[in-house]
């Protein structure tokens, strides 16, 4: 057996120790398993006994990297090919594969591979290494490996000039970009970390990311979130102690003082060079290496990650695309983020979600989700989560509470149409706002939640966009969307856009600054707000101020919205993380209805932002004008976006418009803007009218197929009344989780 070893003090985990975190597990609120994990990588040194494992495709560079690496570490390198393949078989890589032929030449390195053992080294893989199992989890047990992800075009060309003309799989009818191709889904099984490789980088800058990847890695103690309304400078012990991370804000929600998760140490960036080897990437691959900088392993593995990325946003989504980019007019190209299972850009989120959370949630007990929606949330949300594992929807139940005469009928029949054994939708007499305070209220009410823990072993959790797992995965269509005009050629990388988003909750909008933090050239984010224009105001003057303002029911009701969530964590961020100043603002918005916005942080925020508003009858004019020009139709709320961009933009750049609806789900008030004069009431007979105009997009084949199935059946209505909601919840509860005695 070929044995390398490294002899360096390594701080081991004592038996005592090992004890006493069982101990803690046991006795302590439900944790992940992945914290031991947490707790006991972060105490060793960078390398210790284990290897850097340095895994990708022929051409990645994983010798020359590895050779770097083990320098600055001062360690042992060893290259598979060469130090133990070739000394094996004492002859070439390339004439044992002209010897045995593509299948045995797989067989014979992988007990190669199984007859290896080192420590404390970095080891640099061949290309088709991975494609042996057992191999892999021999070499894995003792080693962090590291994925150098290089764009198959690099690779491509890399191999070209290096005149390879030997490479596993390679034959006659399959050509080099197909086994490249076939190989990622190996790469992606194994890989613990995930290190971006341009085409024009020096190895020297590579091997410092690989560094800083595996530091990162071992460092999960760092990646903790805090409250919006948390002060640095007076934090308490106690609240320093009580760290959390990535798994406890998906299942807390709502910070327990009332505000809004945020990490702590901001959001990752990326490199120019790094998102340019995204521009050739699938929406599922750029989701992953997005996705992957945000979320640390010790919470969710990136293999596992993987796994529940590629569920989300596989045959569900109708469009192969997922999240495609299509030229309007002139300089404006609409983000379609309607091509989910229920037809609104809330599916990238709740298509996502629901794993995260089922994936984080202790086994010990049961959880309750808490949803306010103002329309396409409660169908979302409930579709989402019933594509959960059957052992996981045993123990996570929805109850979904929009306002009755606030969404549109075939919103309604989705919400309905969508209850499952598990998961109510129930009408509130009052608007959103209520639903989404009671909500808040609910969550921050501790004699009612420890009732509910300590008599039904039951938590509550959120999934409105106050979760920062809502949040994060509408980083990526708009990262995409930036990458699919380069793709097409439609502008260079580096170049900016202007994003105008139809804005309610704040929570797209949110995301698209995110993007641009982290390395997306976007210029200005405009936010279009119908009648309910509260969030424009703000934006031009600085005052936030809801006196004598009441709710305006509009055609775009999922903007019909006076209190937004998310704006909190955006005022947090450009005033350095003062949770003070935001505590101050947003109890005096709660207590007097207004607050106004120092002049400086109002200076901040409209380098950022810009906005406008528009009424009902300019928005169906602007539906009625697309259709005559262009034959395409545009939901209520895009044709929102639609009017504000043609008011704001200045025609320098490419404006992105987020078309975060299907025109299905609006049916009256689009027929109204066709100028149908006779609108059938029943949803199903709008659609089949809808269909026979034959106009771009499609009917939409989720919805047509929810409402033939469904109909419009029962659900529960309310008064709006905190007392009643909570027997409602207690009632669920009751019904489907079993009482603790």
């Amino acid at each position: 057996m070929f044995h390398v070893f490294q002899y360096q003090p390594l701080r081991l985990i004592t038996q005592n120790s090992l004890s006493s975190m069982c101990l803690k597990l046991m006795l302590s609120r439900p944790v992940a398993f992945a914290q031991i994990w947490k707790s006991w990588f972060s105490s060793h040194s960078l390398l210790g006994k284990k290897n850097i494992v340095l895994m990708g495709p022929p051409g990645a560079g994983k010798t020359t990297t590895g050779r770097i690496v083990g320098q600055k570490l001062d360690c042992p390198v060893i290259d598979i090919d060469d130090d133990v393949l070739e000394t094996t078989w004492n002859m070439s890589v390339s004439e044992k594969l002209q010897d045995v032929g593509y299948e045995e030449f797989l067989e014979e390195e992988g007990k190669a591979l199984l007859k290896f053992s080192a420590s404390g080294s970095v080891i640099s893989l061949s290309g088709s290494n991975p494609m042996h199992a057992a191999g892999m989890q021999h070499i894995k047990k003792n080693g962090i490996v590291v994925y150098l992800d290089v764009p198959t075009t690099v690779i491509m060309s890399r191999l070209k000039s290096m005149q390879m003309d030997r490479i596993v799989g390679l034959s006659p009818g399959i050509s080099l970009k197909d086994v490249l191709q076939f190989r990622k889904q190996f790469y992606k099984r194994w890989f613990d970390i995930r290190v971006l490789c341009g085409g024009d980088v020096a190895a020297e800058v590579i091997a410092e990311k690989v560094l800083d990847a595996v530091k990162r890695y071992q460092d999960s103690e760092l990646e903790t979130f805090i409250s919006t309304r948390s002060s640095r400078s007076g934090r308490s012990t106690e609240e320093d102690s009580n760290k959390f991370y990535f798994s406890d804000v998906v299942i807390q929600g709502l910070a327990l003082d009332g505000g809004l998760f945020v990490p702590e140490r901001g959001l990752p960036k990326f490199t120019a060079e790094e998102w340019q080897g995204l521009i050739e990437a699938t929406y599922v691959e750029r989701a992953q290496v997005i996705l992957e900088r945000c979320i640390h392993p010790a919470d969710i593995p990136a293999s596992r990650l993987a796994e529940i990325i590629e569920t989300a946003y596989g045959e569900n989504f109708s469009c192969s695309k997922v999240a495609p980019v299509r030229h309007l007019a002139g300089n404006q190209f609409l983000l379609e983020l309607f091509h989910g299972p229920t037809a609104s850009f809330k599916d990238f989120a709740l298509q996502l979600m629901p794993h995260l959370f089922a994936y984080c949630i202790p086994r010990s007990c049961n959880y309750l989700i808490l949803v306010a929606t103002s329309g396409d949330t409660g169908s979302a949300v409930l579709d989402g989560f019933s594509r959960l594992h059957d052992t996981d929807k045993q123990r996570i139940a929805l109850m979904n509470f929009f306002p009755e005469d606030g969404v549109s009928p075939i919103q309604k029949s989705q919400m309905i149409g969508c209850q499952k054994e598990n998961a109510w939708s129930v009408g509130v007499k009052s608007d959103f706002d209520f639903c989404q305070t009671a909500i808040k209220q609910i969550f921050t009410n501790s004699d009612f939640t420890g009732f509910l823990t300590v008599e039904y072993g039951t938590a509550l959790a959120a999934a409105n966009s106050i979760n920062w797992a809502r949040l994060l995965p509408q980083i990526v269509y708009h990262a995409s969307a930036y990458l699919d005009l380069v793709h097409q050629g439609i502008i260079s990388f580096g170049s900016p856009v202007d994003i105008c988003i139809p804005t309610g909750n704040f929570g797209n909008m949110l995301a698209a600054f995110y993007a641009k933090m982290m390395g997306i050239p976007i210029r200005k984010c405009i936010c279009a707000s119908n009648e309910n224009n509260v969030l424009t105001e703000f934006i031009r003057t600085g005052a936030y101020d809801l006196r004598g303002r009441k709710l305006i029911s509009s055609f775009s009701p999922a903007v019909d919205i006076l209190k937004s969530s998310n704006l909190e964590r955006y005022l947090h961020l450009i005033a350095n993380e003062d949770g003070q100043l935001v505590t101050q603002l947003f109890n005096q918005l709660e207590n007097q209805g207004h607050f106004q916005l120092q002049k400086d942080l109002l200076g901040k925020l409209q380098q950022d932002l810009v906005a406008g508003w528009c009424s009902d009858e300019d928005c169906l004019a602007a539906i009625h004008s697309v259709y005559s020009t262009t034959g395409y139709i545009l939901d209520t709320h895009t044709a929102v976006a639609k009017v504000v961009a043609d008011r704001l933009q200045d025609r320098t750049c490419p404006i992105i418009i987020s078309s975060t609806a299907h025109y299905s789900k609006f049916a009256p008030a689009i027929l109204r803007a066709l100028r149908i004069a006779e609108i059938n009431q029943n949803p199903l007979s709008q659609l089949h009218l809808l269909s026979s105009y034959s106009a771009l997009p499609p009917i939409h084949w989720g919805l047509l197929e929810t409402l033939k199935k469904t109909g419009n059946g029962d659900h529960q209505v309310c008064a709006a009344d905190m007392s009643v909601l909570m027997s409602h919840i207690e009632t669920l509860i009751q019904n489907h989780f079993m009482k603790v005695f």
